[in-house]
């Protein structure tokens, strides 16, 4: 600051009355997001007890840090048997922003998850956190701040160390149903990889149910506020909050409870929809879909066939369009929760903003 009388600087900093001690310099830094991910990668090696968070303003940021993720945070201790801690924070969800600050480009850490889209572990005792120790890093997506809370514990409570992606929403940070009561901070409480229908009327009459819908993120919010809004009540909406490493077991716990739900007749879907604001060839589609089609394949038997409601592909991961974004949303948020007379399987998307359905 300056003195408005004599016009000297003084900086509070230099100025500490602790004895002797450094002069404070504040510089702006080229914005080079690879070189300040490399170095907190770095940092996490040397300190592996710290809880080392690289957050992005906008998570496309990571782009241009992409060198870090591809050689050496999703494949380091592949290579060198060396173990990080490392969190990216990547601000992630679909709010009109336009296509340079919606999209942490989830599909590229999913593509490089190792897991193996066909196996289900046979894990005995803690799935969870056996499935993690052995994968190369998390992915995940969360909607609690329970789960936040309990998402940064357990990255430093472990006696492991594996890199974690978080897509994290600005808009969920002051979204009025976006909370937890503090029961869910403590004792008993743990992270919850997948989070079943959280309406207590519809979760204690699961035969009535003949739609469920998976997906991940801030999207649950306004499939929740559009149900309460229609008066839904044959609908339970499921989150995943770790999208990778799978949550296979959670998963088969879910399919199972919902057993009116239509699963398709091997061909067709039925009623059982991944939904997902990203376009259909971002964001976790290409990474869920086969796993949920392993999990009722190889876990109940059943040939399931997942039903897509999102955006069309495309090349870039958003419309620059404020009323194109709207409109976009408006459709599949109502597709995911009414679905479309499809004409005996002649139209396979109820709006042409939307991506095809299979």
């Amino acid at each position: 600051i300056r003195d408005q009388k004599n016009g000297e600087s003084y900086c509070f900093l230099d100025n500490l009355n602790l004895g002797k001690q450094g002069k404070f310099t504040a510089r702006n830094s080229i914005l080079a997001e690879y070189a300040v991910l490399g170095f907190e990668l770095g940092y996490t090696y040397e300190n592996p007890h710290s809880l080392v968070i690289w957050e992005a303003q906008f998570g496309d940021f990571a782009n241009t840090a992409q060198v870090m993720s591809d050689q050496f945070i999703s494949s380091g201790e592949h290579k060198w048997l060396q173990q990080t801690g490392l969190t990216l924070l990547l601000p992630h969800g679909y709010e009109g922003q336009g296509a340079e600050h919606s999209s942490c480009r989830l599909e590229r850490f999913l593509q490089m998850s190792d897991d193996d889209e066909d196996d289900i572990p046979s894990f005995e005792k803690d799935f969870g956190r056996s499935q993690i120790q052995k994968a190369n890093w998390q992915v995940v997506n969360v909607t609690t701040p329970a789960n936040v809370f309990h998402m940064f514990r357990r990255q430093q409570h472990r006696d492991f160390r594996k890199p974690l992606i978080v897509a994290s929403t600005k808009s969920l940070f002051r979204h009025k149903l976006c909370k937890s009561p503090l029961s869910d901070l403590g004792p008993g409480s743990r992270f919850e990889r997948v989070i079943d229908e959280r309406n207590a009327e519809i979760a204690a009459n699961p035969d009535q149910v003949d739609r469920l819908i998976f997906c991940s993120g801030k999207i649950y919010f306004e499939l929740l506020e559009k149900r309460e809004e229609l008066g839904l009540k044959n609908v339970a909406i499921v989150t995943v909050e770790q999208i990778a490493p799978f949550p296979f077991d959670r998963v088969k716990t879910i399919l199972e409870t919902y057993k009116n739900v239509n699963i398709g007749d091997g061909l067709h879907p039925g009623n059982v929809v991944w939904c997902q604001e990203e376009p259909k060839n971002m964001g976790p589609w290409s990474y869920v879909r086969p796993r949920l089609v392993t999990t009722a394949r190889e876990g109940m038997h059943n040939d399931l066939v997942m039903r897509y409601v999102g955006r069309r592909a495309a090349a870039s991961p958003a419309t620059g369009y404020p009323k194109v974004h709207a409109a976009e949303q408006k459709a599949l948020v109502q597709a995911a929760l009414l679905g479309h007379d499809d004409q005996a399987w002649q139209v396979q998307r109820p709006s042409k903003l939307l991506g095809f359905q299979t």
